[in-house]
C-alpha cells in the first residue's frame, strides 16, 4: 500500500523573486517545547509575541510532527533529511550519525551559501571508515551561543549575522537551549528584556501533571524559557530587518521534542511528536496569515530549504519539499507522516503513522512504561505524580505516564482526542482504519529497512527516580540500534509519503 504524495520540488512561489536572487535561510530551533505552548498555537497563558507576530504575518503549520521526539535523534533526522533508524546509531540519544551520509548546511554551502550554527549542536558523525572519505564541513562556523548572563545559547544570534560575509546568501542554524532542563533561565532572567517571570498559580495545567506547588513551579520556569527564548527570536527578526533583508529571509521557527515533562517528550503521542512549525518569508510566500494543515515531517525540512536555495538534492532524502505550502495553504505535501521512539535513557522500540485524521502506534517493547526522560523522571513533576499514585488518586492521563504493560497497538483520532486517551485500536468500527494504517506501517518499516533487533540498548537510569543505574556509565546500556541489522543507514527509499 502507498501513500502518494501530492506535490514534488515547488519553485514557483507567489510572485517572482526579488533582484538578490535566492532567499537567505534562518532556522530557529527551541530546545523541548511542545506546540501548545505558544500563543500562536492557541495558549493564552503562553507569552510568545515574536513568534507570534510571524505566524500571523507568514505561515503556521497545524500538523508538523518529529521523526523522534528524542534531542540529538531529532536533531540528526533534520539535519540530514532522513528517518533516525536510517542513520546509523544517531537514531539513539547521543550517538553520532554514520559517516557516508550528507548534512544539507554542507550541500548548501557548496551552492554558495555562508553557513552557520550557534548555540545548541548535539549532532555528531561517526569517524568514516577505511577508503571512505570525511565529509566536508557542513558550517563555516560553530559556536554555543552563550555570553555573559545566558547561558540559552542565543547571546550572539545577532552578532553572528551582523559578523556575517555581505556578499553572500546565507544560512543560519540558531538552536537554543531554552527550554531544556535544569533551568538557568531563572537565574539568568532579565526582567527588563523578558517581561515578568511567569506566575505559577495563573499557568494552565497539562492534563498528565499533579497540581502542586512544586509542578506548579517547575512550569513556570518552563514557561520562562520559552517566553526567553521567544525574545531572541524577535532580535533576530529585527536584525534582519535592520539589515534590509528580511523581506528576502525564509524563517522557520520549530523545536526538537515536546516539553520535558510527563507524557510529553519521547512521547509518540502528540503532546511529545507534534512541533510548533512557522515560516515567515515575505518575498516568496502567499496569503500570509493562513495556516497550512497538510502533514509535514521534520525530514521535509532539507529538502524544502536545498530546493528554494537551487542546491543538490542527494539521493540520501527521505523527505518530500513542502515549498507549495508556501505559495497555498491549502495544498497537500504528504498523506502520511511516520515517528519513531528509539533508546533515550530507557530501552524502547515504538512507531507510530499519522495518516487519515488517525495515529497508529505500534510498540515493540510493551512490557516496559513511557515514562519519560530520565530528566523528566527527576523533576518535581515526575516525583509529584509518583506520590500521587501512591495515594491511588492518578487521573487516566496521569496513570498512561506509568502503565505497564502498555497496549501493543493504539490507535486515536487525533482531532476528537487530542490528548489521545481512548484507545480505538480492536474496537469494530475502526478495524479497517486500523489495518490501512498497519499496512502503511508494514510498508514503510519494509522499505526503510527497519527492524526491532532482540539485544536494543537497555536501560541506563532508574526508571522511578531518574538516577543512573550502577555500572551504565561508558555506554555499558548500548546494544543494536534499530535497523542496524538490515544495514538501513544504506537505504535511502522513503516509503509511503
Amino acid at each position: 500500500m502507498r501513500c502518494l504524495a501530492a506535490f514534488g520540488v515547488a519553485l514557483a512561489l507567489a510572485g517572482d523573486a526579488p533582484a538578490a536572487g535566492r532567499p537567505n535561510l534562518v532556522l530557529l530551533i527551541a530546545d523541548d517545547v511542545s506546540a501548545d505552548d505558544l500563543g500562536c498555537y492557541g495558549n493564552p497563558a503562553a507569552r510568545t509575541p515574536a513568534i507570534d507576530r510571524l505566524a500571523a504575518s507568514g505561515r503556521r503549520f497545524d500538523a508538523a510532527f518529529l521523526t523522534a521526539s528524542s534531542c540529538s535523534p531529532s536533531r540528526s533526522s533534520i539535519v540530514t533529511g532522513r528517518y533516525p533508524h536510517n542513520l546509523g546509531r544517531a537514531s539513539e540519544l547521543h550517538a553520532p550519525i554514520a559517516a557516508h551520509l550528507p548534512w544539507f548546511p554542507r550541500l548548501l554551502r557548496e551552492a554558495g551559501y555562508y553557513t552557520e550554527l550557534a548555540g545548541k549542536h548535539h549532532m555528531t558523525s561517526e569517524a568514516p571508515a577505511p577508503g571512505e572519505a570525511a565529509q566536508p564541513a557542513p558550517f563555516d562556523r560553530i559556536g554555543n551561543g552563550n555570553g555573559p548572563g545566558n547561558r540559552g545559547g542565543h547571546a550572539t544570534w545577532v552578532e553572528a549575522l551582523r559578523q556575517r560575509p555581505p556578499d553572500r546568501p546565507f544560512f543560519f542554524w540558531f538552536a537554543a537551549l531554552d527550554a531544556h532542563r535544569d533551568w538557568d533561565g531563572d537565574a539568568d532572567w532579565r526582567e527588563e528584556l523578558y517581561g515578568p517571570k511567569h506566575a505559577p498559580d495563573k499557568l494552565p495545567l497539562p492534563p498528565a501533571l499533579a497540581d502542586t506547588p512544586q509542578t506548579r513551579q517547575d512550569l513556570a520556569s518552563y514557561y520562562n524559557e520559552v517566553t526567553r527564548f521567544d525574545y531572541f527570536v524577535g532580535q533576530v527578526v529585527a536584525e534582519l530587518e535592520r539589515q534590509k533583508v528580511l523581506e528576502n529571509t525564509l524563517v522557520l521557527v520549530l523545536a526538537d521534542n515536546g516539553r520535558p515533562f510527563p507524557r510529553a517528550k519521547t512521547r509518540l503521542h502528540d503532546c511529545g511528536m507534534k512541533t510548533p512549525l512557522v515560516a515567515h518569508w515575505p518575498a516568496g510566500l502567499a496569503r500570509p496569515g493562513v495556516p497550512a494543515r497538510s502533514l509535514v515531517s521534520a525530514i521535509d525540512i532539507a529538502p524544502t530549504l536545498l530546493s528554494l536555495a537551487g542546491a543538490a538534492l542527494p539521493e540520501t532524502l527521505q523527505g518530500v519539499s513542502f515549498a507549495p505550502l508556501l505559495a497555498d495553504p491549502e495544498a497537500t505535501v504528504r498523506r502520511c507522516a511516520f515517528s519513531e521512539h528509539n533508546w533515550h535513557d530507557y530501552e524502547a522500540h515504538g512507531r507510530a503513522v499519522r495518516a487519515e485524521g488517525y495515529l497508529y502506534i505500534r510498540n515493540r517493547r510493551p512490557g516496559l512504561a513511557w515514562q519519560g526522560p530520565a530528566d523528566s523522571v527527576a523533576s518535581p513533576s515526575h516525583q509529584s505524580l509518583r506520590a500521587q499514585r501512591d495515594r491511588g488518586t492518578l487521573t487516566a492521563a496521569q496513570a498512561d505516564v506509568f502503565l505497564a504493560p502498555r497496549p501493543v497497538e493504539e490507535l486515536y483520532l487525533t482531532a476528537q482526542d487530542p490528548q489521545q486517551l481512548s484507545n480505538l485500536a480492536g474496537r469494530p468500527e475502526h478495524a479497517a482504519a486500523q489495518a490501512r494504517l498497519a499496512a502503511l506501517l508494514d510498508a514503510w518499516s519494509e522499505a526503510t529497512g527497519d527492524s526491532a533487533p532482540e539485544r536494543l540498548s537497555a536501560d541506563g537510569f532508574d526508571r522511578e527516580t531518574g538516577k543512573r543505574l550502577p555500572g551504565m556509565e561508558r555506554n555499558a546500556f548500548r546494544g543494536l540500534p534499530a535497523g542496524s541489522d538490515r544495514g538501513a543507514s544504506r537505504i535511502s527509499r522513503p516509503g509511503p509519503r
